[in-house]
């Protein structure tokens, strides 16, 4: 609900934040400059995060001869680490006007600054934590930016908003793997190099931050109504929906195996060289960039639980399919086209739902609520598909995380919150 909407028949007050969020039941054929702007921050650094990403699992097992056990302790503080933070960061950027953006540049600067730390660290125990300081800064930056996201869009079309954004974040994941590829082929000492470049394309990231993302202020609040307090944004649980939302959220990550697992799969199923592994992750990236804006307008449509759910399916029918023994040469594009569309269907959507359930003062704490059951899912995951993998084989690690995706799916689809249903047509 908007504050500035909330009196019928009275002329709302101008606020800060005006010049960032378009006006309620105003229906625009074109997504704010704030999504946009933000949607440029984020290609670059996904340039230069995912850089990092797609060498990383070759690096650590081939390179530093990690066993699966290791590589999933190190996956999971990748992937899950950021939880303990996410809800400080929300918390920060609700707590006065105008800290979203800086709160988020931060969480930017943060990660920008680990990756050069990568070319000193050759350990499990160094790179642990230059990993962990890594998804520090972005549990700080998540939160903040989806919230400036979901301020500058309407109900009606911020499903399409969260789609764009998406997308052009992973035009960024698309690119980062094919330079990283490139360095690595030009090079002598390809990871170092890539480490290096990695960290340059961060600082321009954190700087088209700083002059193209413009600032958010709150709009006025009532006298007797109660400030953004850590009280406050854990409060939001009793919120039925945002309720019944993290619950899946963090269901669900529990049975979602990670990227570089899937990726390490196809690379054991397909025989593919190691000059060849860094492309695999340009298969999700693609089949999420060409589906996250389609997904996001039908999410404001039909509704975005359905849509939700379904990309669920989409992984589902993944893994059944590294579970086959079919050897085709479509196996890979079947496999990473329903990577990416689980991604564009359930990425922005997800915060589209939450985004809902939540008052627009706390909107940064309510979505980091969501994020953070949805990290520490996800990190326990790759702990526990790392151990499997280690003790029984990538296969029965993998058949156990499929039943457990479909048995958490099927008890989603009993708690569809009623705030998820169709808003109107974007």
């Amino acid at each position: 609900m908007y504050v500035a909407d909330s009196r019928a028949g009275t002329p709302a007050p101008a606020s800060a934040d005006s010049a960032v969020r378009p006006r309620a039941g105003r229906r625009l054929s074109a997504v704010a400059p704030t999504v946009l702007a933000l949607g440029a921050v984020s290609l670059i650094t996904d340039v230069s995060s995912e850089m990092v990403t797609a060498v990383l699992p070759l690096y650590l097992v081939a390179g530093l001869g990690l066993s699966p056990l290791g590589f999933g302790l190190l996956d999971g503080i990748y992937t899950g680490f950021s939880a303990l933070v996410r809800l400080a960061g929300g918390h920060l950027a609700d707590r006065g006007g105008g800290r979203h953006k800086w709160v988020a540049g931060i969480g930017y600067g943060i990660s920008a600054l680990c990756k050069p730390l990568l070319l000193i660290a050759h350990t499990l125990t160094p790179i642990g934590l230059i990993l962990a300081a890594d998804r520090t800064g972005k549990g700080l930056r998540t939160a903040p930016r989806d919230a400036l996201i979901s301020l500058s869009s309407t109900p009606e079309n911020r499903g399409r908003a969260f789609g764009v954004h998406r997308a052009m974040d992973t035009t960024g994941a698309l690119l980062g793997p094919l330079v990283a590829f490139m360095i690595l082929r030009a090079t002598v000492d390809g990871y170092d190099a890539v480490f290096t470049v990695s960290f340059c394309v961060a600082v321009a990231g954190v700087l088209v931050l700083v002059l193209f993302v413009p600032g958010r202020g709150h709009a006025p609040q009532a006298r007797d109504a109660a400030g953004p307090t850590l009280r406050a944004a854990l409060a939001l649980l009793r919120r039925r929906d945002l309720r019944r939302i993290t619950v899946c959220a963090l269901l669900l990550g529990l049975a979602t195996v990670s990227d570089s697992f899937v990726y390490l799969l196809l690379q054991r199923r397909l025989g593919v060289p190691d000059r060849w592994f860094t492309l695999l992750p340009l298969g999700t990236a693609a089949a999420f960039l060409l589906l996250a804006v389609p997904l996001g307008r039908l999410a404001d449509r039909v509704g975005r639980w359905r849509i939700f759910l379904a990309g669920h399916a989409a992984l589902l029918l993944a893994y059944a399919l590294l579970l086959t023994s079919w050897h085709g040469t479509a196996l890979p594009y079947a496999v990473l086209l329903l990577h990416g569309g689980f991604y564009a269907a359930t990425d922005g959507v997800l915060m589209a739902a939450a985004s809902d359930s939540v008052p627009e003062e706390l909107r940064s704490s309510g979505l980091a609520l969501v994020q953070t059951g949805q990290a520490l899912a996800r990190f326990a995951c790759s702990l526990g598909f790392g151990a499997a993998w280690t003790v029984w084989g990538d296969r029965t690690a993998l058949m156990a995380s499929t039943a457990a995706l479909a048995v958490c799916a099927a008890f989603s689809l009993t708690l569809r919150p009623q705030g998820t249903a169709p808003k109107g047509t974007a």
